[in-house]
């Protein structure tokens, strides 16, 4: 009998990070994790420290280690998904200067408008396939340069979180060109720098980490981290790639017409194409999986984040009562969101309480209930709520079909997939049918997968279809379809009509913070 080897898919995320330890042949063996803060002392900072994050991964490696019985020496490889558009300062040692700015910084918005409007960004976007929003590092580095000169001068690399934790186990800046096509200075026809972004962001070549392929493998592992982690020092690391691209591959939306949608804390919607894609209205993006493979898509600021704040800020009583009750109070809301008819009786919930990123890519949209009449309640709000957020990553849907046709099958995943009414209502608002894939840890898994590709035990990204299986299916109901398709106008025309009224709210609520 063959021995059992095995693999180890690290997910670095916004909020935390986790690692799973699988046989090679997918199977999940144990599972670590460790969270950590998001500093937000105004609506405009978005920051992490990026030694928590290191030690997160350092963390979570060590304790899948410490829950199996696996010996250091089965490990095959660990491989690495990351959160993308975070930028880190660093010196000629690196040490950081900055604290890690995320995706979710919004101090560039000014910068991001003056690149759009002034200098050209959609030719940028169509060379680069990162939309011009306040995320892209190419903005963040525009405004350190301006708004921290001293400190920019004294900056040795601009490196984003996944660099920062390679550079400390290896002693060497990568950055793999997942993660580069999405800083918005990595072009994506020569698979390099390119060079008037460079111009842009002020920044020189050298200023970057080398540029390698998301199946890149690095060895000779820190021998400190080696032994804190629980590995061989000489354990094969795959520098892999962002979490976008891998939760594609991990859920098994990889093959044409097929489409990923993820709901956490944020969202996303994505598809896998052979070559590079750019939307003419500049609504997606277009991101590396492999020199084979390119992930098209959106993502979207409001997510379950959302689904939170009704629990927090709408539903004191009901917690109080599902704590009574025993059961989560989520599970008791989407019972009461039950009760309302598809459409929530005529009224709308636009989603875009920190800005919105795809289709808008407009930080200063505000979210709004439209419709609102006195026989609306408050379960009318909540399944408003769950259906805006649907409606959303709709209308980003809507963006890529331009570009690449209609799908025939949506895959869906991340922590709303757990709600079955969540779930059909993808389904109803989509009018496609919706599978939800057995694992919930899709860019682990994905990382994994192209660790494996990386490594030759696969000839095909393929394979991962014989790892996932599908949990639940939903088929769209024709009536509720209907519904929803005559309110889809009125959803989509509203934040077009509102683009003033929402740049001078945005404008009168950073005056009151300043204040």
């Amino acid at each position: 009998m063959s021995k059992v080897l095995y693999t180890i898919g690290i997910d670095i995320g916004t909020t935390s990070t986790k690692a799973v330890l699988f046989q090679e042949d997918g199977t999940v063996v144990a599972k670590g994790g460790e969270e950590y803060p998001l500093f937000t002392p105004n609506a405009t900072i978005a920051e992490q420290n990026p030694e928590q994050i290191f030690q997160a991964v350092i963390q979570s490696v060590k304790q899948v280690m410490s829950n199996s019985s696996v010996s250091p020496s089965d490990i095959l490889f660990v491989s690495f998904s990351s959160a993308m558009h975070s930028v880190i300062a660093v010196d000629k040692v690196g040490v950081p200067l900055t604290p890690c700015i995320t995706w979710a910084d919004n101090r560039s918005t000014a910068h991001a408008a003056r690149l759009k409007l002034e200098m050209n960004g959609h030719e940028l976007y169509r060379r680069t396939g990162t939309p011009i929003h306040p995320m892209s590092p190419i903005t963040k580095l525009m405004w350190l340069r301006d708004e921290e000169p001293e400190l920019f001068a004294k900056t040795t690399k601009f490196i984003s979180i996944k660099e920062y934790v390679f550079a400390k186990l290896f002693g060497k800046y990568v950055v793999d060109y997942s993660i580069a096509s999405a800083t918005g200075m990595f072009n994506l026809q020569k698979l390099d720098w390119d060079e008037g972004a460079l111009q842009i962001a002020g920044v020189s070549r050298a200023q970057l980490s080398e540029l390698v392929p998301t199946t890149h493998q690095m060895n000779g592992l820190d021998m400190a981290y080696a032994r804190e982690m629980g590995l061989d020092p000489e354990t094969t690391f795959i520098v892999g790639a962002s979490d976008g691209v891998l939760s594609n591959l991990g859920v098994n939306a990889i093959q044409p017409g097929v489409v990923a949608v993820t709901i956490g804390t944020s969202g996303a919607i994505r598809t896998v194409v052979d070559r590079p894609v750019t939307d003419p209205k500049g609504r997606t993006f277009c991101y590396a999986l492999t020199d084979k493979h390119w992930v098209v898509g959106g993502p979207v600021n409001n997510g379950g984040m959302l689904f939170r704040w009704v629990r927090d800020e709408l539903a004191a009583s009901e917690v109080e009562a599902a704590k009574r009750l025993g059961i989560d109070p989520y599970d008791l809301l989407t019972q009461i969101a039950e009760r309302v008819r598809p459409g929530a009786d005529g009224l709308l919930f636009h989603p875009f309480f920190t800005g919105e990123r795809a289709p808008l890519w407009n930080a200063d949209a505000r979210g709004s209930f439209f419709g609102l009449t006195m026989h609306h309640r408050k379960e009318h709000m909540i399944r408003a709520v769950l259906e805006g957020i649907i409606f959303n990553l709709y209308t980003v849907l809507l963006a890529m079909e331009e570009q690449i046709g209609r799908p025939h099958r949506i895959h869906a995943t991340g922590g709303f997939a757990r709600s079955e009414l969540w779930r059909q209502m993808m389904a109803d608002i989509f009018d496609q049918e919706v599978v939800i894939p057995e694992s919930y840890e899709s860019s682990c898994l994905g990382a994994v997968v192209l660790g494996l590709y990386a490594t030759g035990r696969t000839d095909s990204l393929d394979i991962v279809s014989t790892m996932v299986g599908a949990s639940h299916e939903h088929k769209p109901v024709k009536e509720h379809a209907k519904l929803y398709h005559q309110l889809l106008p009125i959803f989509i025309s509203l934040p077009r009509r509102l683009e003033e009224e929402y740049a001078a709210m945005a404008k009168f609520q950073r005056n009151l913070l300043e204040e």
